[in-house]
């Protein structure tokens, strides 16, 4: 069994991310949801996006550090889209951490310093997501995987954002079984 904490996309932590979190609760481990957007939820990617530019990076990042502050060292960090930057850096910089799954982004390693050699990462994504590919975490996700001993991506045909979370229309069950049935083989691991 693993600890782990999901941190939530964009739009907040819908009932989607809820469910990907009792998903991985079903096969025993201990999940933590921390909300970032304090019980908001956006309907649109753009609307989410909005909420978090209002908020900023410097603050999402200070409230996901919260959110962990009285958790114990020895967890596995799981982001999506938006929640990669918290899954990112915390799985980079807390001493402890025991593994990163990155889901539909991932942010170049310089930006949070050298990626620990002892933390495995995972990333997944749809090999045409546009945001994934246009905005660089394609290419991020390349370099995480040239620079990390124990790394691996795996990508999905399709060009959908947010391909995991059932209460959106950009879900796609196929590649959100397939996620899931990884995530869940890499956490056993930890």
């Amino acid at each position: 069994m693993a600890d782990v904490v999901l941190f939530h996309h964009a739009q907040g932590l819908t009932s989607g991310v809820a469910a990907f979190a009792e998903a991985l609760r079903g096969d025993g481990h201990l999940v933590h949801t921390p909300d970032l957007y304090d019980g908001q939820t956006f309907d649109t990617l753009e609307a989410g996006l909005a909420h978090f530019d209002k908020l900023g990076v410097d603050e999402l990042l200070a409230r996901g550090a919260r959110a962990v502050a009285d958790l114990p060292a020895e967890v596995v960090f799981i982001g999506l889209s938006l929640g990669v930057l918290n899954a990112q850096r915390l799985a980079q910089t807390r001493p402890g951490a025991r593994g990163a799954v990155l889901v539909d982004s991932c942010v170049p390693v310089s930006y949070f310093g050298a990626w620990p050699a002892e933390v495995p990462v995972r990333i997944h994504a749809m090999d045409a997501d546009p945001i994934y590919n246009d905005e660089g975490d394609a290419e991020a996700a390349r370099g995480l995987v040239e620079e990390a001993p124990d790394a691996e991506l795996h990508l999905y045909p399709g060009d959908r954002h947010n391909f995991a979370d059932n209460s959106l229309p950009s879900y796609d069950a196929e590649a959100a079984g397939l996620l899931l049935e990884r995530t869940l083989a890499f956490l056993r691991s930890r």
